[in-house]
């Protein structure tokens, strides 16, 4: 029975599998909560006070823009997702690795909160914020003509920006967005195992798989610290984004210098603008997600890690 145990505990999923099931993870994540996303941008870079709220602002960019702006940025939001989650999945499960117990095969509460913070590092540089300042420079165009708008679609609109910032420009808000992924990735993994042990008892490699239902349930509740935690983070890392480099002298120079701009001219909760819309954007989508990628990973562990344990 000992015997047993030890084999479980030391049951390795590889990064692969992981990586596979974020990316299935984000495809479905991101079909179904882009128009929060665009509505969160779309308040965050409100200085005038045009949109009243979430609901008012979704409808104002349905009524004047049609109902498909609410899917502006799709193409970039879903390759990003895409990648980041494979990315953070596959990166993760390689740095615990590097933190697992040779003898138990266990990963430490502190080992797991380091590998999801270089996870978040990680995908902040390479994936994140390129793909990010091309979606809210999408995202934040008015109007509905294609004819007017100064980038056509995500492409162009990467060409455009590094022919007019250069490459550096695709990395704007690159500062706080590592920040915000690096805490975000950190609190997420640690919740989740603790939520999966806690909630249902289920331990990674155990052979257990859980429902969609209780895997939604521990993604939801994990996602949810994160954006209260991060979002001056997330706010001074859209208005880095929007303001493009050819448009004459730059307003925020910098994470601390955006920071203190934003507090002196439009008070401390202008640094949490855009809270609710991620409240509802994360959390759903960190259910959405694990309730995909538990499946696959718990596919794997049935039909590999279960059949090679011995009786």
């Amino acid at each position: 029975m000992e015997k047993s145990q030890s084999n479980s505990s030391n049951a390795v999923i590889p990064p692969y599998v992981k990586a596979l099931s974020g990316s299935l993870g984000g495809i479905v994540e991101a079909s179904c909560l882009q128009p929060i996303d665009v509505i969160k941008t779309r308040l965050q870079l409100d200085r005038t006070g045009t949109y009243r709220g979430i609901i008012h602002c979704g409808a104002t960019v349905s009524r004047t823009e049609g109902v498909r702006a609410l899917w502006k940025g799709l193409t970039p939001f879903a390759t990003h997702l895409t990648l980041k989650y494979a990315l953070r999945m596959g990166s993760n499960a390689v740095l615990q690795g590097a933190f697992k117990d040779s003898q138990t095969g266990k990963v430490s509460s502190h080992g797991r909160f380091i590998s999801g913070f270089g996870a978040g590092v990680l995908e902040a540089l390479v994936i994140v914020t390129p793909f990010e300042v091309v979606k809210i420079r999408l995202q934040q165009q008015r109007g509905l003509s294609h004819e007017l708008l100064k980038y056509k679609g995500p492409v162009h609109c990467a060409r455009r920006i590094i022919r007019e910032e250069g490459v550096r420009g695709l990395w704007s808000g690159a500062s706080p967005t590592v920040m915000r992924n690096g805490t975000n990735q950190a609190a997420m993994f640690s919740a989740k195992n603790a939520f999966d042990v806690l909630l249902w008892k289920k331990h990674e490699g155990d052979g257990r798989v859980l429902l969609p239902w209780q895997s939604m349930i521990s993604g939801f509740l994990a996602g949810t610290a994160g954006p209260i935690c991060t979002g001056p983070f997330d706010v001074v890392k859209t208005r880095l984004m929007a303001q493009g480099r050819g448009d004459g002298e730059l307003k925020y120079k910098g994470l601390f210098h955006a920071i203190r701009t934003i507090y002196a001219e439009e008070g401390l909760l202008a640094l949490w603008k855009g809270l609710l819309p991620r409240l509802m954007r994360i959390p759903p989508g960190q259910a959405i997600m694990w309730g995909v990628a538990d499946q696959v990973i718990g596919l794997y562990e049935r039909q590999y890690l279960t059949v090679a344990a011995p009786l």
